[in-house]
């Protein structure tokens, strides 16, 4: 029997905050504070990291062949007027901007024509080094630049690939609000639950970031950034 979580756009007795709307001044100052202490955040971070990210660099290179660092496109904010056209109902929207993302490299290195595939729980592409950084979650500590440069923030909904993003829009009611944020390098979603398993776990992702996207204030992100440092500091990385 189908379990009613499923169906339920909150799952795990997630509900939207009932708080009054803001006024477009307070949503401003808002998101200025957010912004903030998310540079604020990845600007400490970098500095506290870089020898970690030096000593990572040299065994990614030493253990394995191809570049330290893996660049990616991702899809982010939705940067687009409503006044701008939109795709054809025909083709799935990519809901959001390009732009590069980068991890430390833990994977053998793609054949340049390889389809774009969620990474699996015990992936056979992965390698010894990047075992490691999957677990503590340290492959992610290069997208500190991404926040720096504009293009993410500390806490966010994960951004995706552009090919899964136009699968998964045409198939889950609501993705699309979801790039209404900068994307995050941790999110509600990745500090609740682990892998996806289906597109039912996506789903219940989806409605976690919407959750976020509502109630977002620089308390949630300070919330979730604490609860991700746990999560790394127990190797719940996947």
């Amino acid at each position: 029997m189908t379990h009613p979580a499923l169906h339920s756009p909150f799952p795990f007795g997630v509900r939207p905050a009932r708080t009054a709307p803001l006024s477009a001044d307070a949503e401003l100052t808002r998101d200025l504070v957010c912004r903030a202490l998310n540079v604020l955040v990845a600007f400490i971070g970098v500095v506290i990291t870089a020898p970690l990210m030096a000593v990572i660099a040299i065994l990614i290179k030493a253990t394995s062949s191809g570049p330290v660092i893996y660049t990616q496109t991702r899809v982010g904010w939705d940067r687009r007027s409503s006044q701008r056209p939109r795709t054809s109902s025909k083709e799935p929207e990519l809901c959001g901007m390009p732009f590069t993302i980068y991890k430390f490299r833990t994977m053998a290195v793609a054949k340049p024509d390889a389809s774009q595939v969620w990474a699996q729980k015990n992936d056979p592409r992965i390698t010894k080094v990047g075992r490691i950084l999957r677990k503590f979650r340290l492959d992610e500590l290069p997208q500190l630049f991404n926040v720096l440069i504009g293009d993410m923030n500390v806490v966010g909904p994960r951004p995706e690939q552009p090919d899964i993003v136009k699968r998964l829009a045409g198939r889950i009611g609501h993705y699309a609000a979801r790039q209404q944020v900068l994307p995050g390098i941790t999110g509600l979603a990745q500090v609740t639950m682990g892998y996806d398993a289906s597109v039912d776990d996506v789903r219940r992702k989806v409605a976690l970031d919407l959750e976020y996207v509502r109630r977002r204030s620089p308390l949630e992100d300070l919330r979730i950034m604490a609860r991700t440092t746990l999560v790394m500091l127990s190797a719940h990385g996947t």
